[in-house]
């Protein structure tokens, strides 16, 4: 079934075929059906919207710092060891991480950030990459003076680390790719036909409510839209040898329902060889409460944010 929700705003998973639909007046409901996609077609049908995420820890300090040609926003929360959080296409930090900031901070000095066209970052004359976004993030914790962090990317963010473990491997203690993409068998094909067809109209009205609320220019929503479909439509997947030479302590998440396949994320539990795998029940992102899975009330990140930072605090070893 196709999912609604952040990962490039649709999440793909197949279900067997049954009767010829009508062809309703509403595309994206007609799409739902064609695929059987009866139980999405209910939760879009029946969906309100959740523009009320906020995070009620104060930060300690936000503001814009000058990374590659873009004033990029961020915010930081809490003291401890550095956390890096990197959200996902079309989202914000609020929408992707809103509910389980306040959790982390509680351990950990949390540093978070809007990519580039995303949030309360301005878009540059530059298409977006996965690459770009890692070298920005790099780039934004060097103006922060941090030298190693742990990292936790969530979808297009599980990627955008996947390539920061690649790219400054010395600037990473551990690494938690949340619903992470590295190969395009990791999701339907359905994805990748549909998505040459997505339009603004498609975008669960959640991330839409999420980026109106934090940005001063509604005209960056379609800009931001049209960067994340493009760089899907473009994606390539990342080479085996670099994925096999990520050595970093890494916890991989995926959900059972979730658009990135099950095979996908026990894959790259294969490929790298420090790493832990932990299958979810729940849909992409319910596991830390990403804004579009509220509705389903499952409150996950209750226990799952303690399998994270077990994980983070276990002691590295040296064998």
């Amino acid at each position: 079934m196709l999912q609604r929700g952040n990962l490039f705003y649709f999440k793909l998973v197949l279900q067997s075929p049954d009767k010829k639909i009508k062809k309703p007046r509403n595309q994206f409901l007609y799409l739902c059906k064609q695929l059987r996609l009866k139980k999405t077609l209910a939760y879009h049908q029946n969906a309100t919207p959740m523009n009320n995420v906020t995070i009620d820890t104060p930060a300690s300090e936000k503001g814009y710092s000058d990374v590659n040609g873009m004033k990029m926003y961020y915010e930081i929360y809490g003291e401890g060891k550095p956390l890096v959080l990197i959200h996902g296409g079309g989202s914000t930090i609020e929408t992707t991480f809103g509910r389980v900031i306040p959790m982390l901070a509680k351990k950990y000095q949390v540093i978070a950030m809007d990519l580039q066209a995303h949030g309360r970052t301005a878009d540059r004359d530059t298409p977006e990459s996965f690459e770009q976004d890692a070298d920005d993030v790099v780039t934004l914790l060097k103006n922060l003076n941090i030298s190693k962090a742990h990292f936790f990317g969530f979808s297009n963010g599980g990627t955008t680390t996947v390539q920061i473990a690649i790219r400054y491997p010395q600037l990473v203690d551990k690494i938690i790719l949340g619903s992470a993409l590295c190969k395009r068998h990791g999701i339907p094909q359905q994805f990748w036909d549909f998505m040459e067809q997505a339009s603004l109209a498609h975008m669960p009205e959640e991330l839409k409510e999420g980026y109106l609320k934090v940005s001063s220019n509604p005209q960056g929503l379609q800009i931001m839209h049209d960067r994340d479909v493009e760089r899907m439509r473009n994606f390539k997947d990342i080479p085996n040898e670099q994925i096999e030479a990520i050595n970093v302590p890494t916890l991989i998440i995926s959900g059972d329902r979730d658009v990135i396949q099950p095979e996908h994320a026990l894959e790259l539990h294969r490929q790298i060889a420090n790493s832990s795998l932990a299958i979810i029940p729940g849909l992409h992102g319910e596991y830390i409460e990403e804004v579009t899975t509220l509705k389903s009330g499952s409150k996950q990140a209750d226990f799952v944010v303690p399998m994270i930072t077990r994980f983070l605090d276990e002691p590295v070893s040296t064998d």
